[in-house]
């Protein structure tokens, strides 16, 4: 199964997206979304599961959940905006980990691609697909899952001034 990722896209639907999440079954975006063009966009190309990001509070976007459970195959993955650290999740973060036990979990908010298992399960931030920050790279990824092994990889998009992580590939 090929699944999207996307986060912080803050408006803007980036035109290679179609061409970079291309044949996904399903797009998971973490956040910050910032308008319904983005939404139609991706609906587009894949099935969307979006949640709120504290950009959408206050606009259309804030019926969006705060968080999203989502079975792909034999995994969980949980969806959220803001995780905190990866290491010391905020308390919210924390007991929703705690119930819901996923092996993959789905966050944005820093604008930071980037990956890593902690205590078995696999963090990802696609990084942002929105408007360019500081020096932090635009990217999207592509969750590829294979029974229990998981690859993400990370897809720079245009305007990069600085590289993307490697891929990661586990067996969770």
């Amino acid at each position: 199964m090929r699944v999207g990722l996307v986060s912080d896209t803050h408006g803007l639907a980036d035109p290679r997206l179609p061409e970079v999440l291309g044949g996904c079954a399903l797009i998971l975006h973490a956040g910050d979304v910032v308008g319904e063009a983005v939404l139609d966009a991706l609906r587009a190309i894949a099935p969307v599961t979006a949640v709120r990001g504290n950009c959408d509070e206050g606009t259309s976007l804030g019926r969006l959940a705060t968080s999203a459970v989502i079975p792909l195959g034999p995994l969980t993955a949980l969806v959220l905006h803001d995780l905190g650290p990866r290491d010391r999740p905020l308390s919210a973060a924390r007991a929703l980990l705690h119930r819901v036990r996923p092996q993959i979990v789905v966050h944005g908010h820093s604008h930071r691609p980037g990956g890593a298992v902690v205590d078995g399960t696999l963090f990802v931030n696609p990084g942002s697909a929105g408007p360019r920050r500081f020096s932090l790279p635009r990217a999207a990824a592509i969750l590829e899952l294979r029974g229990r092994r998981v690859r993400v990889e990370w897809i720079p998009l245009p305007g990069n001034p600085s590289p993307v992580p490697q891929a990661l590939e586990v067996r969770l």
